[in-house]
């Protein structure tokens, strides 16, 4: 019987593609956060009296939030990468209490500590990864050290004692706007500025998505059906342009810290998925023998991995000690437990491998949705840190569910 031998140089037909609903199933887990996010968001503009949507209270969560943010686009990475950073709040402390010292008792210009102060996140970050990459000490280990170390850091350098009055740029960074009293309210509707980001913003998300979406045609690895794409592409045009609205409509404008969050968002989701690097962190996540012996530098990774979180830590101090216009010994306080909660709400697997920045941004999101909207009906705080520890226990469970759905899927 004769055997037939397929020709390598023959192109093979692509999987056919599903249709939308076929499609939205196998796409559950990454979905569901996006609706439990709109459901949120639903039940507390209910319940609040459509006070969550306030322009001046989306610009305050925004504001609030951002820190948290920016510490979960780290710890995302981290995670997925198999390991788990418990210093991140001690780091912010220790370099917004370094910052103030820089400003204010030895004369630095704003700038100039600013930038002092990333590096020594950066240098925080490599004494860490030192540990974890080349010493080999699991890193739960060495960044519960650090979280005291750097605590204790924080509480000698300040002497126990709060450091007040900060420059008014350095402040901007934290709590100050683009261009305020631009577009005064007795003459305009609308802060244009924020109109103008927020349009530029949806174009360049439809131009990169369609010239995406044409080059995965080309090599003929599409997957995603047309009405999925363009269903998805629309609503997160219509959340952009929404937002946008609020915001300019706030009179405020458009926070700082939210442009440094957009682009640091669109940044790391490039090279998180598009880059040699971002490749290697899945793969040493998904399996670390594997991608040894494949030739990955896994050792670099983990080390670059902690350098970058340093850095995100030390730009998160910045930003909460200029919004507070204070560094104090107790700054940062469990400043980790909300990133890491905000990567794991955010489709973070438990076991490393699986992990996106927008499953993150969003995981923080809900966090500083469920904050605000608690607050706003006068919940307690002991009631405040139960539910939200009940969330991330049911999205660690959700994760769990689906690995063993799809894993009996397969038998």
């Amino acid at each position: 019987m004769a055997t037939t031998v397929k020709d390598p140089h023959v192109a093979t037909t692509p999987p056919p593609v599903k249709n939308g609903f076929s499609f939205l199933t196998s796409r559950l887990r990454q979905i569901g956060i996006f609706v439990a996010l709109i459901a949120i968001v639903t039940l507390f503009q209910v319940l609040t009296g459509g006070a969550l949507l306030q322009p001046d209270n989306v610009s305050n969560i925004i504001v609030q939030n951002s820190y948290i943010l920016l510490l979960a686009i780290g710890m995302v990475m981290i995670i997925v990468a198999g390991h788990i950073d418990l210093s991140v709040g001690s780091v912010a402390a220790f370099v917004g209490a370094m910052s103030g010292i820089m400003v204010q008792d030895w004369s630095f210009p704003w700038w100039a500590a600013f930038l002092a102060s990333l590096v020594i996140g950066g240098l925080v970050g490599a004494w860490q990864g030192f540990w974890v990459a080349y010493v080999g000490i699991p890193a739960f280990i060495v960044t519960l050290a650090g979280m005291l170390v750097f605590r204790g850091l924080t509480q000698i350098v300040l002497e126990n004692q709060r450091i007040t009055g900060f420059p008014e740029e350095y402040r901007q960074l934290g709590g100050g706007f683009l261009f305020p009293g631009l577009f005064p309210a007795e003459t305009n509707l609308l802060d244009w500025t924020t109109v103008g980001l927020g349009v530029i913003a949806v174009a360049l998300l439809v131009a990169t998505q369609l010239r995406g979406r044409a080059t995965r045609a080309r090599l003929k690895l599409e997957d995603e059906p047309a009405s999925w794409f363009f269903t998805k592409l629309g609503f997160i045009a219509a959340i952009i342009l929404g937002l946008t609205y609020l915001l300019a409509s706030s009179r405020s404008g458009t926070p700082i810290v939210l442009v440094v969050l957009g682009v640091l968002i669109v940044g790391y989701s490039a090279v998180m998925s598009n880059s040699v690097f971002g490749r290697h962190i899945y793969a040493v996540g998904g399996n670390l023998q594997a991608a040894q012996l494949s030739g990955i530098n896994t050792k670099r990774i983990d080390f670059m991995l902690f350098v970058n979180m340093g850095v995100l830590a030390a730009l998160a101090g910045l930003i909460f000690t200029g919004r507070l216009n204070s560094a104090g010994p107790g700054a940062g306080n469990l400043f980790e437990l909300d990133a890491i909660a905000a990567a794991f709400i955010g489709g973070a697997a438990v076991t490393g491998g699986v992990g996106t920045v927008i499953g993150a941004i969003t995981g923080g999101l809900i966090m500083g949705v469920l904050n605000n909207g608690m607050s706003l009906l006068g919940v307690g705080i002991d009631y405040q840190q139960f539910i939200k520890g009940m969330v991330l226990l049911l999205a660690v469970g959700f994760d769990v569910f689906n690995k063993r759905r799809a894993s009996n899927a397969l038998k």
